[in-house]
């Protein structure tokens, strides 16, 4: 299996023992992004409309340096903190995304790091 390390300076770093993405067999697994901006190395301000729009960012960065697009992303995961929260993201999840969608599951979760309202990890695939 080949596997190599995706990284940009564009999305935050990794802060622990993971990287911000890996593509491995023609598939590329992104660790979950949280809605800091690369540049201030802080949360964007704001509510979970906000965050959402960052983290989508994030992705997409990380997408980018690999050679990828949304177009190409099968599967995602997202994390909100509260499901009260739901349509606000997915309003915001919809304007990254154009048909055919990826499969996604959605959940609230106890707690996400450093207090974040959401989430989200995609899987693509060439």
């Amino acid at each position: 299996m080949s596997k190599r390390v995706i990284s940009t300076e564009l999305a935050p770093k990794a802060v622990g023992p993971y990287s911000q993405a890996v593509e491995a067999n023609g598939f590329l697994y992104v660790s979950g992004q949280l809605p800091v901006d690369a540049q201030t190395g802080e949360f964007v301000p704001g509510g979970v409309k906000e965050q959402a729009h960052q983290v989508l960012k994030n992705v997409g960065f990380i997408l980018d340096q690999a050679g990828y697009s949304f177009s190409d992303v099968v599967k995602s995961t997202v994390y909100l903190t509260d499901m009260k929260d739901f349509a606000v993201m997915n309003e915001v999840y919809a304007s990254f995304y154009k048909e055919p969608f990826p499969a996604r599951v959605a959940f609230a979760t106890a707690g996400l790091p450093k207090g974040a309202l959401v989430e989200i990890d995609v899987i693509a695939a060439k």
